[in-house]
């Protein structure tokens, strides 16, 4: 699979932006553990600080367990105008470089320079500069990653988080990857990493290894994908009109589940399942979906359309868990559990991520 590596694409993500915003705003949460969202009974955390992660803190782990873990944590509630206001700011940033700019959500978006419009000598120092100017403009720190493809500069920026950049160049991308967990891989969610895991596919390395039948055989439509990136492969373009499709996903049990746990642990796999595609499709919608099927063959479904764009797998196994729970404890056994996501839309402008939906009704 031949790629010409003739593109320069920066994948550039803001530091625990919601939470980098609140402690910016107010002083007195500086160097301390911040979450944002809501410390209600069954809320969940919906950004964290680098302080808080040092708990364990994370997105969508529920307010009551992040407490527990970090006692001194301390909520904020989400100020979605004022994370957009500053999400232009760094927007305006990116178009003084290029036009081919697709945001991902609020706070991480691609951007080609191959035209390379400010004539920098190089991409690293182009990212550099941008960085600089989000910091100088914003006071926020930003990472970045820089390849030759979308999935490896996007890799690349978690590599030396926070407020800092790597580069993934053409005559390492190939090798670089290979020594990766494939459960860093984009469009590899928990539920395939454990599947491929059983199948001794744990490194790039591992998965370059198969063949392409092999993973025809184990992981169907998706296995091109998968082949191309263990190689370092990805043609898909940067590009700011993205048609929007829906995603979904349901699996009809061997037996009827009663237990409320055991339920919750099945919906959240097919929120992994469809998170897969969405990443992998770059596709993200609004609307979340939760199916269930009683043992009588009743269906009953559950939706709710998020503020925004639900454009990272936590959200949507949150808004998942909050759908399911509102029609637990269930009377019956359940067959079949299935969660969708829909109402996608036309990306003209930087867009919110989706928060979780923190209470059921």
């Amino acid at each position: 699979m031949a790629q010409t590596p003739d593109r320069k694409i920066i994948h550039v993500d803001m530091d625990a932006f919601f939470a980098s915003v609140e402690q910016r705003d107010d002083v007195s949460l500086r160097g301390r553990p911040v979450a944002v969202g809501y410390a209600a009974a069954r809320g969940v955390v919906a950004a964290a600080s680098y302080e808080a992660r040092k708990f364990g803190v994370r997105s969508a782990l529920p307010s009551v367990t992040a407490l527990r873990q970090c006692p001194e944590l301390v909520f904020v509630p989400p100020r979605f105008d004022v994370y957009k206001a500053v999400s232009a700011q760094i927007h305006a940033i990116f178009a003084d470089y290029t036009d081919l700019i697709q945001p991902l959500s609020l706070d991480e978006a691609y951007l080609d320079i191959t035209a390379n419009r400010r004539g920098i000598e190089t991409a690293w120092k182009t990212a550099k500069e941008i960085r600089a100017r989000i910091f100088e403009e914003t006071g926020l720190t930003a990472s970045a990653g820089i390849s030759y493809n979308k999935f490896l500069a996007k890799l690349a920026s978690d590599q030396r988080k926070p407020n800092g950049q790597f580069a993934v160049t053409p005559d390492m991308g190939a090798a670089w990857v290979e020594t990766l967990p494939v459960s860093r891989f984009h469009g590899v969610g928990p539920v395939t990493a454990r599947k491929m895991a059983s199948l001794g596919i744990e490194t790039g390395a591992d998965l370059r290894a198969r063949s392409l039948r092999f993973l025809q055989q184990h992981f169907g439509s998706s296995a091109d994908w998968y082949y191309g990136i263990a190689r370092g492969v990805d043609e898909r373009p940067v590009n700011p009109d993205r048609e929007r499709k829906s995603s979904g996903s349901e699996t009809t049990f061997d037996r009827d589940l009663i237990d409320d746990g055991e339920i919750e642990a099945r919906v959240l796999r097919q929120a992994d399942d469809v998170w897969s595609w969405c990443e992998r499709a770059e596709e993200f919608g609004r609307t979340v979906t939760v199916k269930v099927k009683y043992g009588d063959f009743q269906n009953i479904t559950r939706s709710r359309t998020q503020p925004a764009l639900v454009t990272s797998r936590d959200t949507l196994r949150a808004a998942s868990l909050v759908l399911i729970r509102s029609v637990l404890p269930t009377p019956k056994g359940v067959r079949l559990v299935g969660v969708t996501v829909s109402n996608f839309e036309r990306l003209t402008s930087p867009v919110t991520p989706g928060l979780p939906l923190f209470e059921a009704d």
